[in-house]
């Protein structure tokens, strides 16, 4: 049974993906410039969904940089150092 859930718009139009508490669901968003991944999984030593939003390289340009990681559902501001 699902536990994660995964939609993308692009020109083709919308597709769609599940992911279960065990695989856990990551996508990935890119340009020519780089590219930006979201990893969403569940953390069962707290019983809470945890996320990850990272900058990463694509095609060897851009670099790599964690941008935000937390629990699903809470917030709060992540210090940014230039």
């Amino acid at each position: 049974m699902s536990h994660f859930y995964s939609k993308i718009q692009g020109n083709r139009g919308e597709a769609t993906r599940c992911g279960t508490k065990d695989s856990g669901v990551t996508a990935t968003a890119a340009s020519w410039t780089g590219a930006i991944r979201t990893e969403l999984w569940y953390a069962p030593e707290e019983d809470v969904n945890k996320y990850s939003v990272i900058m990463i390289p694509w095609r060897g340009i851009g670099c790599q940089r964690i941008m935000a990681t937390g629990t699903v559902g809470e917030f709060k501001w992540m210090e940014t150092g230039s």
